[in-house]
């Protein structure tokens, strides 16, 4: 799968690590920064992951901040991302079989590197269920295209 991650400098240790355990399971991975732990904004990196994924450059995209919130907001204004928070493996199980969740974002001051693994490979091998999911997902879009 070819995946798009990007975080600001709190999430920018996190965000690495996490690229590698992606490459080693045989991804590929478009990182969009940050590229060190200097003070950035998280909009910049959010709005890059959402539009390679909504472009349909890439299939997934993970977001880190220090909270997985501000991240969340930011990638949610790009028209086709549905971009929530990650904090339990369920609500992230839920999130992707549900609202079919195209990016994920993590909060690296909330959550340890081991729980992150887990929830990430969740978001990556939980599929959208569709059928009456399908339904609220496209009223989701419908809202988009009254903007």
């Amino acid at each position: 799968m070819k995946i798009a991650i990007g975080a600001d400098h709190a999430g920018f240790e996190l965000k690495n690590l996490l690229g590698d355990v992606l490459r080693q399971a045989g991804h590929d991975v478009c990182d969009f920064g940050a590229n060190s732990a200097e003070s950035t904004d998280y909009p910049d990196y959010a709005v890059r992951v959402a539009k390679a994924v909504a472009s349909g450059t890439v299939e997934r995209g993970v977001l880190v901040c220090g909270s997985g919130v501000g991240m969340s907001i930011a990638a949610n204004k790009v028209r086709g991302i549905r971009a929530a928070p990650g904090v339990t493996l369920e609500e992230v199980r839920l999130t992707r079989a549900h609202n079919n969740l195209n990016v994920l974002t993590l909060g690296a001051r909330f959550i340890d590197p081991a729980l992150a693994r887990e929830i990430l490979r969740t978001f990556l091998e939980t599929p959208f269920e569709a059928g009456r999911h399908e339904r609220r997902v496209a009223k989701i879009t419908q809202l988009e295209d009254e903007q």
